[in-house]
C-alpha cells in the first residue's frame, strides 16, 4: 500500500531536517526488498529530476519504455517550485513532489520503475528511489553514480555486468555494478518491491551501449534538456 510520501502538516521547508529524518525511518519500515512486480515484464520506466540555475525549479522527467524492445512509448516532464534547498539524505522530499506529477503525467503505470539516486543505499535505507516506491506502491530500482554511505571489500572487476555488494556497518544495502569497462560504477539498490539479488541482474537488463541503463539514461538527457 502507497504511504503518504510527506510528514502529515508539511507543506513547506521549516528547516526541521531532524523531524524529516525520523519520518524516513517510518518509511523506511516499509519498503518490501522482495521481488513482486509483474512477470513478464511489459514496461519500465525512468525518471530523474534537474534544477534551474536558480534553483527554484524542478524539471521531473519520465520516460515509458517497452521492456522488450525498449521502444520509447511515453515522454513527459512536469515543472515544479523547489520547496527546500539540498540537504543530504533528504533528496526524496526535495525531488518526490516533482516525481509524483510526473508519474500521474503517464498512461499507465509502469511494471517497474527506474530512478536516478539510492534505493536502500541510504543512511535511514530511504533513499529517493526507496522514498520513491513506498510513496507510489511500484517497484523500483535506485541507480546512482556515486557512493553515499556503505563500501565494498571485494576488488570490482572491469568487465561488463561485474558487481560486488555495498555494505554498510555489517548489512549489505547494495551493488557496485561496472555497466561499461573502463568507467566507474554504478550504485545500484532495490528501492521497493525488489529482492537484493535482482536489483544488478535487472539494471543490466536495461543497459545498452552506456553507462546508464536506458530509462534513467534518457529520463536524465530530457530533464537536462528542459532546464536549459
Amino acid at each position: 500500500m502507497a504511504a503518504d510520501p510527506l510528514p502529515p502538516g508539511w507543506s513547506k521547508w521549516n528547516g526541521d531536517a531532524e523531524a524529516l529524518r525520523a519520518f524516513q525511518e517510518e518509511l523506511a519500515a516499509r519498503v518490501i526488498v522482495k521481488d513482486a512486480y509483474p512477470r513478464p515484464l511489459r514496461t519500465v520506466a525512468g525518471f530523474d529530476v534537474a534544477f534551474d540555475e536558480n534553483d527554484a525549479t524542478a524539471h521531473a522527467a519520465a520516460v515509458l519504455l517497452d521492456a522488450t524492445t525498449l521502444d520509447v512509448l511515453e515522454t513527459h516532464v512536469v515543472h515544479a517550485p523547489v520547496r527546500m534547498p539540498y540537504v543530504s539524505g533528504l533528496l526524496g522530499f526535495r525531488e518526490l513532489p516533482a516525481l509524483l506529477e510526473v508519474l500521474a503525467a503517464l498512461s499507465v503505470r509502469p511494471d517497474l520503475a527506474f530512478v536516478d539516486g539510492h534505493g536502500i543505499a541510504h543512511p535511514r535505507r530511504l533513499g529517493l528511489a526507496a522514498h520513491f516506491g513506498v510513496a507510489t506502491d511500484l517497484p523500483t530500482i535506485g541507480v546512482a553514480s556515486r557512493i553515499l554511505i556503505g563500501e565494498s571489500t571485494t576488488a570490482l572487476h572491469d568487465m561488463r555486468g561485474a558487481f560486488t555488494t555495498l555494505r554498510d556497518e555489517g548489512r549489505h544495502i547494495g551493488w557496485l555494478l561496472r555497466s561499461k569497462p573502463g568507467e566507474s560504477p554504478l550504485v545500484v539498490s532495490p528501492g521497493h518491491r525488489v529482492a537484493m539479488a535482482t536489483a544488478p541482474e535487472m539494471t543490466m537488463r536495461f543497459v545498452t551501449t552506456h553507462r546508464l541503463p536506458e530509462p534513467t539514461r534518457l529520463a536524465g538527457n530530457i530533464a537536462a534538456a528542459r532546464n536549459g
